[in-house]
Order: structure tokens, then sequence, then C-alpha cells
């Protein structure tokens, strides 16, 4: 399949006088991971159900796998996937069962690949589900997920509820899906998830969508955090374009500076005969967050 995956331009919804979602743009390019960030309430969620055919949008356009997803809702569905973040099933049929069903919604499964991600994900499927776990209920969800055909997967907060290994399982069978040209909308609040598997990032706040590109992108925009020890020469520093934050604290000195400017700077350092010397760039959580107040991220449950 040609062109994105997922296309929307200016999608607007409202619930009466509240606008969830206000003019909100978001590519996902065949074949690649998109991350979709922002605090709850931003209309990440709502965004989705637009996406499966839950909800009608008031303008704007949304294309899912080259259709419509209010109109063509029954046929998208068959190539396409999602694992919400709280997972609901039938508690009287086994896991096993619940996936046979799930997989054949999605174009179905293959015996070997079902039986290959129950392993990965340690998931025993003859249990009930009213014997699961959160995290079990999980699991069922991401082997029917992972197992399908599915060309397209739209994860909510899918790994909720999945301890450290179980998280570090689904990375593996996210690159493994994109290696089979598989599309993944991948929402998160964990900012490591999203940093190791996305190919672009959107970030949205109160239903706007206020930057997307590739990290890389989002990284040249910002400044990078360098550390150093120097013996003297420090205060030369202040001098020189692009430092912003200089703080020196015996031989520790720290700053940020403009990507622009970063090779005139170290170029200074190295005259200076650093000790010791590092230079990060911004984290995706400090990206995120340079879009917003400290607190109103915090109250929002953001996670690192």
């Amino acid at each position: 399949m040609s062109g994105n995956a997922i296309e929307v331009v200016g999608l607007v919804k409202h619930f009466g006088k509240v606008k969830a979602v206000d003019g909100l743009n978001l590519s996902v390019e065949t074949g690649q991971v998109t991350g979709f960030l922002g605090p709850n309430g931003a209309g990440k969620t709502t965004t989705i159900r637009v996406l499966l055919g839950l909800l009608k949008a008031n303008a704007g356009q949304a294309t899912v796998l080259g259709g419509n997803p209010w109109t063509d809702a029954v046929s998208l569905h068959k190539r396409l996937v999602y694992v919400p973040g709280d997972v609901a099933l039938w508690p009287n049929l086994t896991g096993g069962q619940i996936i046979d069903v799930l997989g054949r919604l999605s174009g179905g499964i293959t015996k070997d690949r079902k039986q290959e991600m129950l392993e990965r994900f340690q998931l025993d499927p003859t249990k009930k589900a009213r014997t699961y776990s959160k995290g079990n209920r999980q699991k069922v969800a991401l082997v029917a997920a992972m197992a399908s055909r599915a060309e397209l997967l739209i994860l909510d907060e899918p790994t909720s509820g999945l301890d450290p290994l179980m998280e570090g399982e689904f990375q593996k069978c996210i690159k493994q899906v994109k290696a089979e040209g598989r599309s993944v909308l991948l929402s998160s609040h964990i900012f490591s998830e999203v940093e190791s598997l996305a190919d672009s990032i959107c970030i949205i706040r109160d239903g706007k969508t206020i930057e997307q590109g590739t990290l890389a992108s989002m990284r040249h925009l910002t400044r990078t955090q360098v550390r150093t020890d120097l013996e003297s020469g420090a205060e030369q520093l202040r001098d020189l374009p692009g430092i912003h934050d200089l703080a020196v604290d015996g031989q520790h000195v720290s700053f940020s500076v403009e990507q622009a400017d970063l090779p005139t700077v170290l170029n200074a350092l190295a005259d200076l005969h650093p000790l010791a010397l590092s230079a990060n760039p911004p984290s995706l959580e400090e990206i995120f967050l340079s879009h917003y107040h400290t607190d109103v991220a915090k109250s929002q449950g953001v996670q690192k």
C-alpha cells in the first residue's frame, strides 16, 4: 500500500460547547511508527475514536488505510487492530479463545505466530479471562494484535499494567511489526517507549498539533545540555553566542547551548582543556515538557 496509513488534516470534534479536538493534524507513514503524545484531556483518545469510526468528526479530514473511518469502518476494521489501555474481555472465554476471535476480526492469525507471541508474552491461554490480572488482560490484546496480519496497529497506552520485562518484549515486537512493513500509531505516556520506537512524533495540546516530526528534527530546534570540568577559564564562556544558564561551581561548569552554536562552543571548550565533558541532546521528555508548564505535566501523571 502506498501513501500514508493515517492522514488527518484540520480535524475538529466537539461535544456541545467543548472542543475535544480543534484543528488537529496527524500523519502515520506506511511501514513506520508514529508516537502520539499529550497529557490526559489533550484529545488523543477522541482522535483515536474518530480514526476507529466510533465518533464522527465535525470538521476536517481523516483517512485510514486509504478509506473514510466513518463510512468504511467495517472494511477497515478487517485491516487494523486496536489495543486500548484498559482491555475488557469476555469473562467466560479463555485467553486463547479470545485471541482467536480477535484474530478472525482482523484478517486471521496463524497457529505458529499465535504460539510464538504466547511464549514471548508468557501468557497461559487456557485460563478464563475473569481470572486474569490487568497485565494479563493487556497481554491477551497484545498477543492478538502482534499475531494478526493487520496492516495498521492503533495502540493507546498498550503497555499499561505490564512489568518491565514484558515492556521490553513489547518493544521487540513493535520493531518486528515495523520490519514486516506494517504501520503503528502509538499513544503513550512512557517517553522512553516512544523515544525507542517512534520514527516520527506528534505532540498535541488542547486538541491541536503543536509539533510533529522526527526526534532529530525536534532536537535541532532545542538546546543541548553541556557539563564540563575546567581548571580555569569558565567565565570566558559567558561571551560565547548561544550559551544559556551558565553555572559555575568550582571546577564544575554547566550550561545549555543552541544547536547552531554547538560546534563553536565545543571548539572554544577544547581550547580550555576540559578535564571532563558531556554534551547531551534534550530527551523526548524534555522536548515535551518544553511545551507545557512542569506543574501541569505532573498533574496529568506523566511517567518517565
